[in-house]
């Protein structure tokens, strides 16, 4: 493609690691619709995916501020969820998936939540995803 001035305009694709995360985002905002847990803010999360899709410039801030701010709870959620009063010192957790039940400590619970959430501020700041929205600021999400 060619603009007015002559000049070759690469159309950059969507990064595969933004692709992962959009449809880690579609994934989860979907169950948790089905769950009926959150559902505006999962509601929210997909038109944020479809702003990211539709290369929308404010999709790019809305996940980097996403990201940030869910870094930040996650890694504050051991001090909040910590009540003395509540707390069962050393027993794991117990969690079900499908029909494997496991025990897992707490820590090892978060330290995954922590490291997901760290890996999420990664995709949102890499210059590729950058690229990948268009220059012109657009704030208007639905355009």
């Amino acid at each position: 493609m060619t603009n007015q001035r002559g000049q070759t305009k690469h159309k950059t694709k969507l990064p595969k690691r933004l692709a992962a995360l959009c449809l880690f985002f579609a994934v989860a905002s979907i169950s948790g619709i089905i769950a009926k847990q959150g559902v505006l803010f999962c509601i929210l999360t997909l038109l944020m995916v479809v702003a990211i899709l539709g290369r929308q410039r404010s999709a790019m801030y809305m996940l980097q501020g996403y990201t940030v701010i869910q870094l930040g709870l996650i890694s504050m959620l051991p001090i909040i969820l910590y009540d003395p009063d509540n707390l069962v010192v050393g027993n794991p957790s117990l969690f079900k998936l499908g029909g494997f039940e496991g025990k897992v400590p707490d820590y090892f619970i978060f330290a995954i939540l922590i490291l997901l959430s760290i890996l999420q501020v990664w995709i949102a700041f890499t210059p590729k995803v950058k690229a990948y929205f268009n220059s012109k600021i657009n704030l208007n999400i639905m355009n």
